[in-house]
């Protein structure tokens, strides 16, 4: 049967396992399933663990506390809650590329990868194993239908929270089993009906875009540092005359575009443009190195029956609006080889390691993570 974006009613007590977070966008998204008549069962991947000292700093996502803030909802609402471990996993598939990448200079999505690679690709087999013909997120995203009835992965209807851009490369088989029960809601609007249905938690904190890190301005970096295993070189930051200003103590600390915390003071404005790991330099320019007029994308993934050349909104980052572009494959011959996105206007601070998600209105065509950047200054290549 189909199950629209606000959940739709089970006629047959079809089973639905809901990603469960211990937040309010997944309490919600249970919540509603279960009063149309879905057989839910709520299940938790617990993925990290936080030191004891400081808990209160880091994200509320998979953690120890974030399982039993779940249980506490489904216990409420009345239905099952299982946790699984999927610790080793996730360090394995996203903590470990995280800390790679930001040693090589690249700012890395990781919330993309957890979603395809861990967090989606678990849920499916989870739900195979208990009989679940659906998986439901609380994600702010949409499923819909293209004129031969094929789905498609659209934009949120509140355009500040839309989590689009995070579920890029899911491929059809997830997207005909896919409910997202707040695609077509607000945050303001989950957050009143959390309250309204005294849902444990309901007035409980945002989480963090990057859960595991944990919160302030070094978190990244630091995090980076703990776990680089003698792989961070202290090396120096150099002006677009290639003048050296100032020194720094890893490149892991910068990310393009980045203005704040350099340590140098030129009498004028001046941004990360170029980041190279292999001489640990720090490159700064003006506001003009910022612009990009290409990037190179690899690990593309086209929706069904979407094929390059494509003309598309191309966002580069997930607080993007998107620009307009062309995309053309690298080889003709061979897709696998990845894509060039050609934007029609520079665009500022495309970056190395960030995910370029192609849209048509407001329908995902596409993606893939940028490797290469070229047309100014900031250039990674």
């Amino acid at each position: 049967m189909a199950v629209s974006t606000k959940a739709g009613r089970s006629e047959k007590n079809e089973r639905v396992i809901v990603a469960m977070s211990g937040g309010v966008d997944s309490s919600v998204a249970a919540a509603r399933l279960h009063e149309a008549g879905f057989d839910v069962v709520g299940v938790t991947l617990h993925l990290w663990d936080y030191p004891q000292e400081g808990a209160g700093s880091h994200g509320r996502c998979c953690a120890p506390e974030d399982q039993y803030d779940a249980r506490r909802v489904a216990d409420a609402i009345g239905f099952p809650h299982y946790t699984f471990d999927r610790r080793e996993l996730f360090a394995e598939t996203v903590v470990r590329p995280f800390v790679d990448a930001y040693l090589a200079g690249d700012t890395p999505s990781p919330c993309t990868a957890c979603n395809r690679s861990v967090k989606l690709a678990e849920l499916f087999a989870i739900a195979d194993r208990l009989g679940a013909s659906r998986v439901a997120t609380g994600h702010y995203a949409r499923i819909v239908r293209d004129e031969n009835g094929a789905p498609r992965l659209a934009k949120g209807t509140d355009g500040a929270k839309d989590q689009s851009y995070f579920l890029y490369a899911s491929p059809r088989a997830w997207l005909e089993r896919l409910v997202f029960p707040l695609g077509e809601s607000t945050k303001r609007e989950v957050r009143d009906e959390a309250v309204a249905r005294a849902l444990p938690g309901a007035t409980k904190g945002e989480s963090q875009e990057l859960c595991f890190a944990g919160r302030g301005a070094h978190a990244y970096a630091d995090f980076v540092a703990a776990r680089a295993d003698g792989r961070v070189r202290a090396g120096p930051i150099v002006d677009a005359a290639g003048r050296t200003v100032g020194s720094h103590d890893g490149v892991h600390r910068f990310t393009i575009g980045q203005r704040r915390g350099l340590g140098v003071a030129l009498g004028k404005p001046a941004f990360v443009a170029r980041i190279d790991a292999d001489r640990a330099t720090v490159h700064l320019g003006g506001e003009d190195a910022l612009r990009a007029g290409a990037a190179e994308v690899a690990d593309v993934t086209l929706a069904e029956g979407v094929t390059l050349p494509l003309r598309a909104t191309v966002r580069v980052r997930y607080r993007h609006h998107g620009d307009a572009a062309r995309i053309e494959p690298v080889d003709a011959a061979d897709a696998t080889r990845g894509a060039w996105v050609h934007f029609d206007a520079p665009v500022r601070a495309v970056t190395r390691g960030q995910v370029a998600v192609f849209y048509d209105g407001d329908r995902v065509v596409g993606g893939g993570r940028i490797t290469t950047v070229s047309g100014s200054a900031g250039s990674g290549s």
